[in-house]
């Protein structure tokens, strides 16, 4: 899942209009950071071997958190993110890459007072075959 977190991340953060409209791009959550920004989450990898192959299906969840006032911000920055990955050539390390396709999003608003915090989930399916 390494070289696929890799890859995203230097996809994301080598683009000049995305890293104008965040602050940044995250394995983790720093406690000062200024919204909105972007977090690479949660990560499921299975083996998508076939006759004379090995190969991996990853689904990796990204993150947008945001505090401006309805998720338009939020969605600007997820329609760029989608714009990157959806079915675009990711290099990665050890790997040929096969494909990456969306697969969903999800508004969702923080409960918590003063209910301020827009996030957006974003998920995308990469699929690579080992080198031979």
């Amino acid at each position: 899942m390494l070289p696929v977190q890799r890859a995203v991340y230097g996809k994301l953060t080598g683009d000049a209009p995305l890293m104008a409209a965040i602050s940044g791009v995250y394995d983790y959550t720093p406690e000062d950071i200024p919204y909105p920004f972007v977090v690479i989450g949660e990560a499921i990898e299975t083996p998508d071997n076939r006759h004379g192959g090995f190969g991996r299906q990853t689904v990796i969840t990204l993150h947008v958190w945001s505090r401006y006032r309805g998720y338009a911000q939020a969605l600007a920055i997820g329609a760029r993110i989608t714009a990157l990955l959806d079915h675009q050539p990711l290099t990665i390390a050890g790997q040929a890459h096969i494909v990456t396709r969306f697969e969903f999003s999800q508004t969702l608003t923080d409960p918590e007072p003063p209910g301020d915090i827009r996030h957006l989930v974003l998920r995308y399916r990469v699929l690579t075959e080992q080198h031979p």
